[in-house]
């Protein structure tokens, strides 16, 4: 391969394929525009067959434009060889070699139209200490043709892009509709058709045309993520930055339903684009909506009745061992007295004070712990009755002497009935009673 002739590197332009989709292009362009689809299967209209392969063609040119460029950048080299990093992009490379020529003053040379004010000032400035060379006759020849071929290709591109986005309407109308022909013919070209677009989920819809961005080493938390060609039509540039990124998914998901309503006809009309492009706006001003105030509730009005909140044995024992003594809640409470001197004491490093205790005026430190009611079952209630019962007494004030329906009175000892306890009194009253006799026993036989 002959690196120094243009033609063995970029055969592009001289392809039979190219020639004639240009050329069909180039009559579709001045002729009558398209009307609404013919056929109702896809595959069938011969609009949509040219609008598939100028979409592949597309992808054609701009591999091409990449050859040329590498081409002209080693061949301009020789004579500036910092031009290359001061304008990067192919097209305004080709064109500002194309006017420098081989020109070694660049004063005499007007690029004002080509390049920002800025960027001319630098070249101006960088070519008067650059080590470059005047080229050679043939060679500059070489490179003149590189600069023709480079502008001739993105000229084509420009024109299949128009010729694209003129036919949008009658290939894809709904989508069209809804996020404009510009962005809905990029994004079939990329995804290689109206067809191959519509079996896409919406989440490769959305990456579409998404490129990685060389960070050369600053941070990546302001990098655009997600960032496809949905993300540049109208409706998501339209909405705030904070809420683009969810508008770009709102976009993405009706894209993706309308690339199967174009794929398949139902709606020649567009319509269903218009209708869904018109949600999505509503939905993006909705989402700019600011939150509705909060409103005051009144309170309830309260119950003429207190309610009988219902308690348990076990929640009352858990109040009983959890509940504060009267000590602990004289020691919790603060004396504001400022001439009466709060008792403390000492517990280890800690000084612990006493509270309200021994501020009562009874000069006694302890409280009077006060006798709470006990509840008792009924079991233990029945022994607790019989310890009080006469003679089971326990009091000085109690007596020695019972009354007995038997013997009329007789001695008895008061301790010894709660010693005996139940069980005992139920077998002396059985067997000792004027009611007890004797059994009789029948012989084994």
């Amino acid at each position: 391969l002959n690196y120094d002739d243009l033609a063995a590197v970029a055969k592009l332009t001289s392809d039979p394929h190219y020639v004639a989709v240009m050329a069909r292009v180039r009559a579709a362009l001045e002729g009558q525009p398209g009307e609404q689809r013919s056929s109702a299967l896809l595959e069938d209209d011969p609009t949509y067959k040219l609008l598939v392969e100028c979409n592949k063609l597309a992808v054609d040119i701009d591999n091409e434009i990449v050859i040329v460029h590498n081409f002209l950048r080693d061949k301009y080299r020789l004579k500036f060889p910092e031009l290359e990093s001061l304008v990067q992009h192919p097209i305004d490379y080709a064109r500002v070699v194309k006017r420098i020529g081989n020109e070694m003053d660049l004063t005499q040379v007007d690029l004002e139209d080509l390049l920002p004010a800025a960027s001319v000032m630098v070249v101006t400035v960088t070519a008067t200490t650059t080590a470059g060379k005047a080229l050679s006759s043939e060679l500059l020849q070489r490179v003149q043709a590189g600069c023709d071929m480079a502008l001739q290709l993105d000229e084509d591109k420009q024109q299949i892009v128009s010729f694209v986005e003129s036919r949008m309407h009658q290939i894809a109308p709904n989508l069209s509709a809804a996020i404009g022909s510009e962005v809905a013919a990029r994004l079939m070209g990329v995804a290689g058709g109206l067809a191959a677009l519509s079996k896409m989920p919406a989440c490769n819809v959305q990456v579409l045309g998404s490129k990685r961005k060389t960070l050369a080493g600053y941070s990546s938390a302001a990098g655009s993520a997600h960032h496809g060609f949905i993300y540049g039509c109208g409706l998501v540039q339209g909405a705030p930055p904070a809420l683009r990124l969810k508008a770009a998914r709102l976009a993405a998901g009706k894209c993706s339903l309308l690339a199967r309503v174009d794929a398949y006809g139902q709606d020649p009309s567009g319509e269903t684009g218009a209708k869904f492009r018109a949600e999505m706006a509503s939905k993006v001003e909705k989402w700019q909506e600011p939150p509705p105030a909060k409103t005051s509730k009144p309170l309830p009005a309260p119950d003429a009745e207190i309610k009988k909140r219902r308690g348990g044995r076990r929640l009352r024992k858990m109040k009983e061992r959890y509940g504060l003594t009267d000590m602990r809640k004289a020691a919790n409470r603060m004396n504001f007295d400022f001439k009466v001197a709060e008792d403390e004491y000492i517990d280890g490093d800690e000084v612990v004070g006493l509270g309200a205790i021994n501020k009562e005026g009874s000069g006694r430190l302890r409280l009077v712990a006060s006798q709470q009611k006990v509840r008792l079952n009924a079991k233990q209630e029945k022994k607790y009755r019989a310890r009080l019962a006469p003679g089971a007494a326990t009091s000085g004030l109690s007596s020695t002497l019972a009354f007995t329906p038997v013997q009329g009175f007789e001695l008895a000892t008061p301790s010894s009935v709660l010693t005996e306890g139940d069980k005992g009194r139920a077998g002396n009253e059985s067997y000792f009673s004027e009611f007890g006799g004797f059994r009789s026993l029948h012989k084994a036989k």
